[in-house]
């Protein structure tokens, strides 16, 4: 049957061999002892590239993992990246504001020393009229005076206020426009690391995708070579049923033979011995030809009539194959492992009471077993292994296995 495991026919073979063989056909022997060990030696190197496929494909997994996870450290990169290029884009706006306050801090800078160099030049160009001194000496009164030293305390105040709040201004511009400056050189060093780190993970995702690209291949090549042996340790299991058919076939004709021989033995024992009783005789000769001819006559007879028992039984029963190993199967997963519930390999649905598996003989071959006849449609078991179909599994356990008469149906 198809739906058994391939993998177990090589102790199925030999057990099989072993117990439908004896030592008729020496020569047939060694000829399937040479293809079951031909069959082992494939069946060790299908065994080790599977396992080369089984450690590849564990190899190309990692990789693939590996593989997601590089795809997503490149994901998160560029999102940093655009990230840091957005805050790079808000600092450059940020300092060319700062800039910009700091030009106009220094274009008042300039209007207040303008305007201070004039009230100087005007002091000093009017100094014997209009000084701050002669404003104050020639005060009407007291009062006036003291409105006058409070005029020029106030103008001084003023200017040196306004000196003091320029020079604030400046200074807090200028610190602006050099933490900007360093913060905007801090990005950049980030976007620089950040844009090493994409450049070093995108080299190993080109790596790792390359190893990947290369373990596919190589499990490619083994599947391939798993194909080609899978297809020679089928065509050495039809060479091996065909080895072991032939030795069961030359086991019958040895039986066959050696009956025959014992037949012809036992009829020359027979005459020979009417011959000594001839002998032994007194009574006429006439009387001892008659005793001896009926006395042949009915040894023939025997023989003949042995043949032509041998001959009815065969003919009525079919074609003798042997005495085969018969066991019992079902549709279930134990059974039937990937190909449970399936077709069999002829592509029939399996029946009780009719489907049975064999190799060695054609789809559609009929077999007379304990009386009722089978159908060969299944494979998965060597010739001389009789695998027979059953509706459940504990029906197929029940049967267990037994060895009887099989007959080839004509």
């Amino acid at each position: 049957m198809r739906n058994k495991k391939k993998f177990s026919l090589i102790l199925s073979v030999i057990l099989t061999a072993a117990s439908v063989l004896p030592c008729y056909g020496a020569t047939t022997q060694e000829k399937i002892t040479n293809a079951q060990n031909e069959q082992a030696q494939t069946q060790s190197e299908l065994e080790s590239v599977q396992e080369q496929i089984d450690e590849l494909n564990s190899k190309k997994g990692q990789s693939q993992a590996y593989l997601t996870d590089l795809n997503q450290q490149l994901e998160d990169l560029t999102k940093e990246m655009e990230q840091l290029q957005e805050q790079y884009n808000a600092k450059q706006q940020e300092l060319e504001q700062v800039q910009q306050e700091l030009e106009q801090a220094k274009e008042q800078q300039a209007e207040q020393y303008d305007a201070m160099k004039e009230r100087i030049q005007y002091m000093y160009e009017n100094s014997s009229n209009n000084s701050y001194l002669a404003m104050l000496l020639t005060s009407g009164d007291l009062s006036e005076f003291l409105n006058r030293a409070e005029y020029i305390q106030q103008v001084s105040s003023y200017d040196r206020e306004m000196l003091e709040e320029y020079m604030t201004t400046v200074e807090t511009v200028e610190a602006k426009e050099t933490q900007v400056q360093q913060e905007q050189e801090e990005i950049l060093v980030l976007q620089e690391e950040s844009d090493k780190k994409q450049e070093a993970v995108q080299e190993m995702y080109a790596a790792t995708y390359q190893e990947v690209r290369t373990y596919s291949e190589q499990i490619a090549s083994a599947e391939s070579s798993q194909s080609e042996l899978l297809a020679e340790i089928e065509a050495q299991q039809e060479n091996l049923n065909s080895l072991i058919k032939q030795a069961k076939d030359e086991e019958i004709a040895a039986q066959k033979k050696a009956e025959e021989e014992a037949a012809a033995a036992a009829a020359k024992a027979a005459a020979e011995q009417a011959a000594k009783q001839q002998a032994a005789q007194s009574a006429s000769t006439g009387s001892s030809q008659t005793a001896t001819t009926t006395s042949g006559s009915s040894s023939g007879n025997d023989s003949t009539a042995a043949e032509e028992s041998t001959e009815s039984e065969s003919s009525s029963s079919g074609t003798y194959l042997g005495k085969f190993r018969i066991t019992g199967y079902c549709a279930c997963s134990i059974c039937c492992g990937d190909w449970a519930g399936g077709t069999t390999a002829s592509g029939t649905t399996p029946t009780p009471g009719r489907t049975v598996a064999m190799g060695g003989v054609p789809f559609g071959t009929k077999l007379m077993i304990n009386g009722q006849i089978y159908t060969v449609e299944d494979r998965g078991t060597a010739y001389g292994h009789v695998d027979m179909f059953f509706g459940s599994h504990s029906e197929a356990l029940a049967f267990g296995s037994q060895y009887v008469d099989v007959y080839q149906v004509n």
